[in-house]
């Protein structure tokens, strides 16, 4: 008989190391613990995350779920070590989208791939998920953690997220065919960047010559790593009361495609939303962006969000209402523009 003792490899040898596997999961018992709600079971361990919709308190729900990642804003996170942050970007991402359907988010599962698992920065990761879960009110019932040597180097990793909410099934949006020419636009204003079009940010950093510790000269209180990984606005706890009472006929988040391919998707083909330029101006950033990357006005509204986070359509009458419970909520919140007929 042979001696696999000696001969034999090891998943460890190999790269994978499953008692690091091991230490992270106790590390984030406690953060899916904080993300508790009615309606989720937030204990790991199981193959399964388990959600109960009638303890949640829904009658006749509709299911919406919502995937997306940070891109390559990870790489700024990676670099300048600040990895904590990008955990609220990845679930603001998601839960932002289902909102603008009118749907309360459940819950949450992440999944997170590395070369070599380092457990602490995993957990610090997982932290922001759970933070961005906790602002949003929906659980972190599970997630997958991949360790795959060869596929990322160094302390590179990836990030993807994923989110389940419901609706009752009157209260989906947009309501399409509620929607009238001179309904308001409200503007919900962004944190900053969020998380698009960073490939484009840093080739403009990198023409500027600036390094990730220098100040930013837009936040000159900040540095530029700190500054550019500004966390992604969260809106639900603001809009979602709203869009539950009927108050709010459309949203869109404002995402990859900016101001100029996210607003025609929550409307009817014979609307289209016009924006009043002179309702706000630029945050600093974009504006040092324009100009460091020499970046024309319809490249800016087309990539990035340029301020804005959430375009919602409302009636006009009620328009001083919403945006007074906007305020309220902690928003910055104004009149942006109107819908006007589609010109033929």
């Amino acid at each position: 008989m042979s001696d696999h003792s000696k001969s034999g490899l090891s998943y460890a040898q190999a790269g994978v190391n499953i008692s690091a596997g091991d230490a992270l999961i106790s590390k984030l018992r406690l953060l899916t613990t904080q993300t508790h709600r009615p309606g989720a079971d937030t204990g790991l361990g199981g193959f399964g995350g388990v959600f109960d919709l009638k303890a949640a308190g829904f009658n006749d729900p509709i299911l919406v779920s919502g995937t997306d990642g940070v891109g390559t804003k990870l790489k700024i996170a990676v670099e300048s070590g600040q990895v904590d942050r990008v955990g609220i970007d990845l679930v603001a991402m998601c839960v932002n989208d289902i909102l603008a359907q009118g749907a309360e988010p459940l819950f949450f599962l992440d999944y997170f791939a590395c070369g070599h698992l380092n457990p602490d920065q995993a957990a610090n990761v997982i932290a922001g998920i759970a933070k961005g879960c906790a602002e949003a009110g929906c659980a972190l019932i599970g997630g997958e953690t991949a360790e795959m040597p060869g596929m990322y180097s160094g302390d590179d990793f990836d990030l993807a997220g994923f989110v389940v909410g419901a609706a009752e099934r009157d209260g989906l949006i947009p309501r399409k065919d509620t929607m009238r020419a001179d309904d308001t636009l409200i503007a919900l204003g962004s944190s900053g960047l969020h998380s698009n079009g960073f490939s484009l940010i840093r080739a403009a950093v990198e023409r500027a010559g600036l390094s990730l510790e220098d100040m930013a000269p837009f936040a000159p209180e900040e540095t530029l790593a700190q500054a550019l990984l500004t966390p992604t606005r969260i809106y639900v706890k603001a809009l979602l009361p709203l869009a539950q009472s009927g108050n709010i006929k459309g949203m869109a988040h404002i995402t990859g495609g900016g101001l100029i391919e996210n607003p025609p998707r929550m409307l009817p083909k014979h609307l289209t939303a016009e924006l009043d330029d002179t309702s706000w101006e630029w945050p600093l950033v974009f504006q040092w962006l324009a100009d460091v990357g020499k970046i024309s006005d319809y490249e800016m509204r087309r990539t990035f969000n340029c301020g804005i986070g959430m375009l919602c359509v409302v009636s006009k009458d009620n328009t001083s209402e919403i945006i007074d419970a906007l305020k309220e909520a902690g928003e910055n919140a104004w009149v942006a523009g109107a819908l006007v007929d589609t010109q033929e």
